[in-house]
Parts: structure tokens; C-alpha cells; sequence
């Protein structure tokens, strides 16, 4: 299994506290004879019909020597995932948690923003210092 970010601990904690149970620590996904690995997988019940939001969460804290480079590493894995969740478990959503640095940084630059705007990125932003989440692009 791969390593784990730096920030991983912290995101399963913040899922828990903002009411998600994690039900997968890492969310394996199965392609043919490959196993891929998004960081974690979570759910959180809608009491009304007991049908639950599911997301996986891949935890990435832009900690290398170039943002452009960890943002190739992120985009790469993310775009990687998404099919092969769809076709294991097309409820599940995907989201790239980010620190709000790397928001402003990257995400709110026009290299981001182009990003976004093309492949419709879902972003788990949150406050590594503050232990909250910021922001969920979309809401799930």
C-alpha cells in the first residue's frame, strides 16, 4: 500500500468530527488484476430514507519542492481514480482534500482555476493548523 500524506491522520479526523463515519482506511478500488488506493472512504446517513452520501477522499498536503509538480502528482491520481470508482461504486464521490494554502495558491490561480473549470474537480478544503474544514467544492 502507498504512504500515507502528512495530513492523512488529521482529514479522518476532520471527516469523523464533521459527522462522516470512515468506513475505509485506505478506500481500495480492484481493476482487473491492479489495486489502486484512495486515502480513505467515508459515508454520512441522511436520516430521512437511511441512504447515506458516500465520498472517497485522497489527502494531498502540496508539500513538495514545486506546487506545479504536486499539483501533476494530484491531478494525475484523481484522474486515475474517477472511472474506475464510477464503475465499482458510482454513488461514491471523489475528492482531493487540500490544505486552504494550497486553495490560494494553486486553485484560485488561473492554472487552477483552469482545472477546475475543465474537469470539475471536488475539493475537501480545510485548515491544517485549525483543524477544521474550510470548505467542501462541492457540497457533498
Amino acid at each position: 500500500m502507498p504512504a500515507q500524506d502528512i495530513h492523512h491522520d488529521l482529514v479522518h479526523r476532520l471527516l469523523v468530527a464533521d459527522g462522516w463515519r470512515v468506513t475505509h482506511d485506505p478506500y481500495r478500488i480492484v481493476v482487473g488484476r491492479k489495486n489502486l488506493f484512495v486515502d480513505l472512504g467515508a459515508e454520512k446517513l441522511i436520516a430521512a430514507n437511511r441512504d447515506g452520501k458516500r465520498v472517497a477522499v485522497e489527502v494531498k498536503s502540496f508539500e513538495g519542492q514545486s506546487e506545479v509538480h504536486d499539483l501533476e502528482v494530484a491531478l494525475g491520481q484523481y484522474l486515475l481514480y474517477l472511472p474506475f470508482l464510477r464503475a465499482q461504486e458510482p454513488e461514491r464521490q471523489l475528492y482531493l482534500a487540500i490544505p486552504g494554502e494550497v486553495w490560494h495558491n494553486v486553485f484560485e490561480e488561473p492554472i487552477g482555476e483552469g482545472l477546475l473549470a475543465e474537469y470539475h474537480l471536488r475539493l475537501l478544503i480545510f485548515d491544517p493548523l485549525k483543524e477544521v474544514i474550510l470548505q467542501w467544492i462541492p457540497i457533498p
